[in-house]
C-alpha cells in the first residue's frame, strides 16, 4: 500500500484561449495538494478555501478480487481523472487533487485505513472529498473516514448512507472482507459502537442478490428500492422517499457502484447490469438526493464513486459517465457558496 501524491500529468485538454468570457476547464483549473500535507503530526490546511472540493483517488481492487470478480478498477481513478480533465469548469470555488491510495498487494485493510484517515483529514480542513475507485471495498474506508471526523464532535450525530448500486454489498464479512461486504462491515461496527445504521440502497437487481442478503437488509431495517422502480416516471416517488429517509437524519454519505447504471452507459464495471440505470435518470436520482439533502439541512459529508474498470470499457463510456458525475456532484455541492 503507497499513498501517491497527485499525478498532474493526466490533468490535460483543451484550451478555448479565444474566448473572452470564461472558458477554463477542469484540468486548467484543479491543483495538487501539497505532497506533505498529510504527512505532518498536526497539520491543517492554511489559505485554503472552505468548501472547496478535493478529489482523492482509492486505486485498488483487491476487493474485488476476493469477491471473485473482474479485476481492473484499480485503475479507474486515473481513467475518471482524464475523463474528466477536458470538462468545462462551472464551480464557485477551488478544486484540488489529492493524489491516490494506492493497493498493489493484498493489503486492502491497510489502504482502507489510509483513506480513512485522509478523509479524515481532508473533512477536519472544512474540504469536501469526492473519492474515485477503485472496488466498493472503498465505502468500509469511506465511512469509517466519516465516522472518525463526525463522532470526534458529535457523539449523537445520525449519519445515513444512500448507495446507487446493483448488489446490497451486505455479504458476511466473517471470512474474508471484500468488495461485496462493506455495508455488512459498517452495520456491525455500527450495532458494536451504539450507532444507528441507517442504509438505503437504491437500483437494487433482485437477480443478483440472494433470498438470504434480502433477509438479513429486512431484519436490519435497510431500505431498498429495486432497478425497475427506478425509471423516470418514479422520480416523484424517489424524491418523497428521499425527503422521509433524510428526516431522520443529520449527515449523509453516498455513495455511487457504476453497475447501478445499464452496461450501455457502464460496460467498464465488473458485474455489468442489463437492466441498469440509464444515464439520465440515474444522474438525476443523484441531483435530486443532493438537492433534497440541501433542503433538509443534512450535510453531504462525502461522496464516492465505485467500480470503473478501464480494462473492460468500451470508447471509455464508463469513466465519462463517472466524470459526468463527478462534475454534476461538485456543482451541487458547492451550490450553496455561489
Amino acid at each position: 500500500m503507497t499513498c501517491n501524491p497527485a499525478d498532474m500529468t493526466v490533468w490535460t485538454g483543451r484550451v478555448d484561449s479565444e474566448e473572452t468570457g470564461v472558458s477554463t476547464r477542469w484540468h486548467q483549473e484543479i491543483s495538487p495538494l501539497p505532497a506533505d500535507t498529510f504527512e505532518a503530526e498536526g497539520f491543517e490546511l492554511d489559505g485554503f478555501e472552505p468548501d472547496a472540493i478535493a478529489i482523492l483517488g482509492f486505486a485498488c481492487d483487491e476487493g474485488v478480487r476476493r469477491n471473485k470478480g473482474r479485476q481492473g478498477a484499480k485503475e479507474g481513478p486515473a481513467a475518471i481523472r482524464r475523463a474528466l480533465s477536458n470538462a468545462a469548469w462551472h464551480l464557485p470555488v477551488k478544486a484540488w487533487d489529492a493524489g491516490d491510495i494506492s493497493c498493489d498487494d493484498t493489503s486492502m485493510e491497510v489502504a482502507q485505513s489510509e483513506l480513512a484517515a485522509k478523509i479524515t483529514f481532508l473533512l477536519d480542513n472544512e474540504l469536501k472529498p469526492v473519492v474515485l475507485g477503485g472496488g466498493h471495498e472503498i465505502a468500509w474506508g469511506s465511512y469509517q473516514g466519516v465516522a472518525q471526523h463526525i463522532y470526534a464532535k458529535e457523539k449523537s450525530a445520525r449519519i445515513g448512507i444512500v448507495n446507487l448500486d446493483a448488489h446490497l454489498d451486505l455479504r458476511n464479512p466473517d471470512i474474508q472482507p471484500s468488495s461485496g461486504t462493506p455495508f455488512r462491515q459498517i452495520a456491525q461496527w455500527c450495532h458494536a459502537n451504539n450507532k444507528e445504521f441507517n442504509y438505503y440502497c437504491i437500483g437494487v437487481n433482485e437477480t443478483a442478490n440472494t433470498q438470504a442478503l434480502f433477509e438479513f437488509a429486512h431484519e436490519q431495517g435497510v431500505k431498498w428500492r429495486l432497478d425497475r422502480d427506478c425509471k423516470a416516471t418514479d422520480l416523484e416517488a424517489i424524491r418523497q422517499d428521499i425527503k422521509d429517509y433524510l428526516a431522520e437524519l443529520d449527515y449523509l454519505y453516498l455513495t455511487i457502484c457504476l453497475d447501478a447504471f445499464s452496461v450501455a452507459v457502464a460496460p467498464g464495471v465488473s458485474a455489468p447490469s442489463v437492466m441498469g440505470l440509464d444515464a439520465v435518470t440515474g444522474c438525476e436520482i443523484i441531483r435530486l438526493i443532493l438537492q433534497e439533502a440541501a433542503a433538509a439541512n443534512v450535510q453531504v459529508v462525502l461522496t464516492d464513486i465505485a467500480e470503473c474498470n478501464p480494462l473492460l470499457d468500451e470508447d471509455q463510456r464508463t469513466a465519462k459517465l463517472a466524470a459526468r458525475l463527478v462534475a454534476e456532484i461538485s456543482q451541487e455541492l458547492t451550490r450553496a457558496t455561489d
